[in-house]
């Protein structure tokens, strides 16, 4: 199919003069409307307006200029049906061979807007190139629709390779990108006007996700496996090393979830999407090293994030271990030479918070949707329920222990410092479980470090018996935080009284499966 017409509408225009240029050297006639005809005309080229083809005016302030019989039907014409053929020549209709159309910034208009159904909002709602992008698309055995710049450049290389023409297969691959296209358009409306109306789970949510990435393979090797967005582009910029696979990159969302949660300086180790340790201090160097000495053995091959940009003396130290990868906000030169040195270590940038938006997890054929846990206290909801309160040494660790533990996989048990994990209990079916594999794991801390002064404990939601409390008494925990909550309250506190341990309830939970 040889491209002798085409039309030329589009709202952005990147690329779009190098494109009209080359079509123009081609020697395909350009048909376009009001802003993109003046466009293309300042800048030298030949171009028909719109309503000479259609006999028709544009009108409603441009609400009304291609929803016109003579566009539509020199789109829609099947060019091999002889009574097509015989309508199209009988109304004087001219054939038109490319569609080259792009939408009214809907998306970026209401992003700006104050109100979902503000007036800036409905006129960016396109019409017209919804509709012509249709109808091109359906009819892409005769006609080739271009809805994305990035497009421009692939299409005119095979336009000059053949002499003007488009292969079936690339029109084919054009017509899906056009459909896509309307599509997520579309769903941006339908989801920007639910939002207007309140509705925060409707009964009909549409999602657009983008493939950022294929990887290698899922959680497993024998299971093939993509990373897609919610938005154009991965969260995580790679500076260097291997490839990311699945589990990489669910550790690294962890962790750099996690870290976010601290504004000193702050490091977490994750492995198996769940902390291994967790540290904070007045200087980087003091919260890595105490995120480090909590567990060395699991936090071996895992996945480090730091709150604050990269420091030569923390890139040497990582140096030496083996590591996944590592996320920070920064890296200077200095550090990136020293991480570098090692061939395969995953340098991740990130920047930006974890989105604020819904989460998704699926469960089958079916998706969970809810709100991010980003609560760590409510007002008024920090309340000693035991005789004898904390000290200020002990609130200190017991407010680490409660942002600490809201990151451990449920059950979820952590024992703190004031400012570091010392062992962490995770993913127990049964809570007590949770506080003997913490305690087992500060008994493997113990070997190589100090006693702290200070040993609080953080568990993600109520003790369900008092078996948990004798057990962490055992471990000579003074401190405990924990929603509260549960039928055996009151039980949970006269064990707490009876070991002389101080106990926080939040009133908040924090499962994390």
């Amino acid at each position: 199919m040889t491209i002798k017409r085409a039309l030329i509408s589009v709202s952005d225009k990147t690329g779009l003069l190098e494109f009209a240029k080359g079509l123009d050297a081609l020697g395909v006639e350009i048909v376009s409307t009001s802003g993109t005809a003046k466009f293309l005309k300042n800048a030298g080229l030949k171009v028909r307006d719109l309503s000479e083809l259609t006999g028709f005016p544009e009108i409603l302030d441009g609400r009304v200029k291609t929803l016109h019989p003579k566009v539509h039907g020199a789109i829609l014409f099947k060019r091999d049906d002889e009574a097509h053929c015989a309508v199209v020549r009988e109304m004087g209709i001219e054939p038109l061979d490319m569609l080259v159309v792009n939408l009214y910034p809907f998306r970026e208009t209401a992003a700006k807007a104050k109100e979902s159904f503000a007036p800036e909002v409905i006129e960016n709602i396109d019409i017209g190139g919804p509709s012509m992008l249709r109808s091109a698309a359906k009819n892409f055995k005769d006609v080739a629709v271009i809805c994305r710049p990035r497009d421009y450049a692939a299409v005119l290389e095979e336009m000059q390779k053949s002499g003007g023409g488009l292969s079936y297969e690339t029109r084919q691959k054009l017509c899906v990108e056009a459909f896509t296209h309307t599509a997520e358009y579309d769903a941006a409306i339908s989801e920007e006007f639910k939002k207007g109306l309140g509705q925060k789970f409707p009964q009909s949510k549409i999602v657009v996700l983008h493939k950022t990435q294929d990887l290698r393979y899922g959680e497993n090797p024998h299971q093939a496996a993509a990373l897609y967005s919610q938005k154009d582009g991965f969260a995580f910029e790679q500076l260097h090393g291997k490839e990311l696979s699945y589990n990489n990159i669910l550790d690294a969302f962890g962790t750099w979830d996690a870290v976010s949660d601290f504004t000193q300086p702050a490091c977490v180790i994750f492995k198996h999407v769940t902390p291994c340790g967790v540290g904070t201090g007045e200087t980087l160097t003091e919260a890595f090293t105490r995120a480090w000495a909590c567990d060395p053995l699991s936090a071996y091959g895992g996945i480090i994030a730091l709150n604050r940009p990269m420091e030569k003396n923390i890139a040497q130290a990582i140096s030496k271990i083996f590591i996944e990868a590592v996320c920070a906000p920064f890296y200077d030169e200095e550090s990136l030479a020293v991480l570098k040195q090692k061939k395969n270590i995953r340098i991740l940038r990130r920047a930006l918070p974890v989105s604020g938006g819904f989460w998704f997890k699926s469960v089958g054929d079916e998706v969970l949707v809810q709100e991010p846990d980003r609560t760590l206290l409510q007002a008024g909801k920090w309340d000693c329920v035991t005789k004898r309160r904390p000290t200020a040494e002990e609130d200190r660790a017991l407010r680490f222990a409660w942002a600490a533990a809201k990151h451990v996989k449920s059950n979820a048990i952590i024992l703190t410092s004031e400012n570091a994990s010392v062992g962490i209990g995770a993913g127990q079916m049964s809570r007590v479980d949770s506080v003997k594999m913490a305690g087992q794991k500060f008994g493997d801390y113990l070997k190589d470090n100090e006693k702290p002064q200070i040993l609080a404990l953080g568990s993600d939601a109520f003790f369900p018996f008092r078996d948990g409390i004798d057990e962490a008494a055992k471990l000579g925990v003074s401190a405990i935080v924990q929603p509260g909550g549960s039928v055996k309250d009151a039980e949970a506190v006269a064990a707490a009284d009876e070991h002389g341990i101080a106990m926080i309830f939040t009133g908040l939970r924090h499962f994390r499966h």
